[in-house]
């Protein structure tokens, strides 16, 4: 018992010198969640030959241990560490009067009697010690913020249960070597359920099962699911209709409704689902069979890509994505490419074209951005400036003239605005600059340039940037950038930045304008 001695005494010193707030401070949380919350008790491992000699032994040094009740969640972790099925451990509780004079507790879990093996790591490594913080009134909308409150500071979810035996629920966190129990009283399963989920082991399963969730949904597009379930079909008849067994398609819908992409058990579309219509208005139905098909089969030697630098689309379908879906227009590249259409309503908010009268479309795809600015501006005229093969597949439409040519030459001269929508980021640096270049050769200089991006942030904020940077490398040979390298690149090209403004689906749009006279 010496070792554990020293154990329970260093632990009976952190209480004695702690309250709620000092112990926020040294795991770096809000100290407003004091509200909410209070330092309930401080918690070791030991290894008594019994219970009762642990009990005996307490009482020695002045403290007054309770009955001991069995340990549910330490038991079932230890159990998972070491392999064990029948190790029984028990909890003992002692107060102690922390800092202020505030009640506490020191939380014991004896395990007599252990395994050799057990006792010399947990001694070594000490898993269970921890310190832990009471919720004063346990409620869905309390939890999660303080749990939010705990991510914010750094903690990671270390695992949790509920112990019947007392009637609460634990979510134990960690960081570094320090560990938190937030205790909150009843059975809190939704809060529980979501606290697991995000444990490391959990997290990163569910990313490496990524791939199931790109092709379920790329299938879901192919077999049009979402337009049966639109029109009311069952089950049994969209098995009919998509010459399907049934057995496996409710199976795949099944999945579809854990990603939320239906609702069961019925199976009726969800706001995601919606979107795999294809008479949605912001359908994304191309775009699920884009990215579940060529660009899927490019993604699988992404290795390619990261050792070499070279997309692997090229390596994998033997040329550039760009030459290889222009000889397959059936694959339906340009209309995915058109499937972001919810950004494009933004633009003319954002950015005041009342004064353009030429607007000239770089490289502008199927022209859907180009068409909203002239829906809602009868005013302007537009240019669509695109690849000959897209031009030549294109519908003519009133005070919109479709030119055909190579914006790495040259562009439409005369336009009041031009825009880049998602053009530069399927270059490199140096093409990059070849293109504003071009641009500040063609632009008169009281024109201004729009570019629509997603930049990539400075610092590790959540963006779909990141994503499709790597995207990008593997299956285009470009690459996401941030909001000073866009700058730069404008600078050197002639151009300076005079503003940006946030789009959905986190893009932004660049407004950059002619710096000098550019007739070098």
């Amino acid at each position: 018992m010496r070792l554990d001695l020293d154990l329970l005494q260093g632990m009976l010193g952190f209480i004695r010198a702690n309250d709620t707030g000092s112990v926020l401070r040294q795991f770096g949380i809000d100290p407003s969640v004091a509200a909410h919350c209070r330092f309930d008790h401080g918690a070791v491992l030991v290894f008594p030959s019994t219970v009762a000699e642990l009990c005996a032994e307490l009482r020695e040094h002045g403290l007054a241990p309770g009955e001991a009740v069995p340990s549910v969640v330490v038991r079932d972790r230890l159990c998972r560490r070491y392999g064990y099925t029948d190790i029984e451990v028990a909890i003992l509780r002692a107060p102690v009067t922390a800092a202020g004079d505030s009640p506490c507790e020191i939380e014991i879990f004896a395990l007599p009697s252990a395994p050799r093996e057990i006792e010399l790591a947990e001694r070594a490594e000490q898993h269970e010690t921890h310190v832990a913080l009471q919720v004063v009134t346990p409620d869905p909308i309390v939890l999660s913020g303080l749990t939010t409150a705990l991510d914010r500071a750094g903690l990671t979810p270390d695992g949790g249960g509920y112990n019947a035996h007392v009637d609460s629920t634990v979510l134990y966190f960690r960081k570094a070597a320090q560990r938190l129990e937030l205790i909150s009283q009843g059975y809190h399963a939704e809060a529980l359920t979501t606290h697991l989920r995000q444990q490391p082991a959990y997290r990163l399963l569910s990313m490496m099962t990524g791939a199931w969730e790109t092709q379920a949904i790329a299938v879901a597009a192919e077999l049009r699911i979402a337009d049966y379930l639109a029109q009311g079909m069952s089950t049994q008849d969209i098995a009919v209709g998509t010459g399907t067994c049934h057995d496996s398609l409710l199976r795949l819908m099944r999945y579809l409704a854990s990603l939320g992409v239906l609702r069961g058990p019925e199976f009726e579309l969800t706001e995601l689902g919606e979107l795999l219509r294809t008479d949605a208005r912001y359908s994304l139905h191309a775009l699920a069979l884009l990215y579940g098909g060529s660009f899927y089969q490019s993604f699988g030697e992404l290795s390619h890509a990261v050792r070499t630098g070279r997309e692997s689309f090229a390596h994998v379908f033997g040329k550039h994505h760009f030459d290889y879906f222009a000889e397959r227009p059936e694959l339906g590249f340009n209309k995915a490419m058109a499937s972001s259409a919810s950004i494009f309503g933004q633009v003319a908010e954002v950015f005041d074209f009342s004064s353009a009268k030429v607007v000239v479309d770089v490289a502008g795809g199927n022209g859907e951005l180009l068409n909203h600015i002239l829906d809602v501006r009868p005013h302007v005229h537009g240019v669509l400036f695109e690849r000959p093969d897209v031009i030549g597949s294109l519908r003519r439409r009133e005070r919109c003239e479709l030119v055909a040519g190579d914006f790495t030459t040259g562009v439409p001269q005369g336009g009041d605005v031009y825009l880049l929508s998602r053009v530069l980021h399927d270059w490199d640096d140096q093409q990059c600059r070849q293109i504003l270049r071009q641009l500040a050769g063609s632009m008169p200089e009281d024109a201004e340039l729009l570019i629509i991006e997603r930049l990539l942030p400075e610092d590790s904020s959540p963006s779909l940037a990141f994503a499709w940077d790597v995207h990008m490398l593997c299956n285009v040979g470009g690459r996401e950038r941030t909001m000073e390298h866009y700058r730069e690149m404008l600078a050197e090209a002639g151009f300076t930045l005079a503003a940006s403004h946030e789009l959905p689906l986190d893009f932004a749009l660049l407004q950059a304008r002619i710096a000098a006279p550019h007739h070098q």
